[in-house]
């Protein structure tokens, strides 16, 4: 890594540590930094304690793992499809997922259950990854870029029709919490939803790492990539479903 990658990484690190101690400091009940310092101390007010440990802290984990989740994806796709403008919205990979969580919150799933939101997210996603294969792979052999993002805006769109049909006949209580979850609501984040995120992260993680410099090659060219000896269909397929 050259200096200026590792300084600029290295501030980008700092803001980010910034951001989640802001995070933690700021709420409906004001507490000062450095009783946010001291939590870790037994003397330390039971309340803020519990404010800190288990409220604030492991929602600003989340969201530092779910922004750099998105992060990732996007990267990934840029590599594998030669595209700047693709991310997971574009291919309806979020669109998959954004169904799942709407339907599990009109059917009253969420209030049964903790873990029904994320896991229909999950399962609206990889219906949506699915979907987009089918219809790539119908149009031609391999997964051509182009016929990939074309399948994904489309996919995409048929999902956004769906939420907002689902949407119209949703209550007042299920429509705001749709809403919320669409617009990247944590309120609800726990130790527990922060160690199964890292669940999948860890594995997905270590999955593109393995692939980081066939995707370099990828972002290159296919035709480089190949008479470098990679894999070019195998690498974008590996990479396509870690990232789904």
């Amino acid at each position: 890594m050259r200096g200026t990658d590792a300084a600029r990484l290295g501030g980008l690190l700092g803001l980010l540590f910034l951001a989640m101690g802001a995070s933690t400091v700021t709420g409906t009940a004001g507490i000062p930094l450095r009783d946010v310092l001291r939590t870790l101390s037994a003397d330390t007010d039971p309340t803020v304690r519990a404010i800190i440990l288990e409220l604030r802290l492991p929602r600003a984990l989340l969201a530092a793992l779910v922004g750099g989740a998105l992060a990732v994806c996007g990267a990934v796709f840029q590599a594998i499809l030669r595209n700047p403008l693709a991310e997971p919205y574009v291919l309806g990979i979020s669109g998959g997922a954004a169904v799942g969580a709407v339907m599990a919150v009109i059917l009253g799933w969420s209030a049964r259950s903790g873990w029904a939101v994320p896991v229909a997210a999950f399962a609206g996603a990889v219906a949506a990854m699915i979907l987009v294969l089918r219809i790539t792979l119908a149009v031609g052999s391999g997964l051509r870029s182009r016929v990939l993002i074309l399948a994904g805006v489309v996919v995409g769109a048929f999902f956004n029709a769906l939420i907002l049909l689902a949407l119209t006949f949703a209550d007042v209580e299920s429509f705001r919490s749709a809403v919320f979850w669409m617009m990247g609501n944590l309120q609800g984040a726990s130790w527990s939803s922060v160690l199964l995120l890292s669940a999948y992260l860890v594995p997905a993680a270590a999955v593109l790492l393995a692939l980081g410099r066939p995707l370099n090659l990828l972002a290159v060219g296919e035709d480089t990539a190949l008479f470098l000896g990679t894999r070019v269909g195998r690498v974008k397929l590996v990479a396509y479903l870690t990232t789904s």
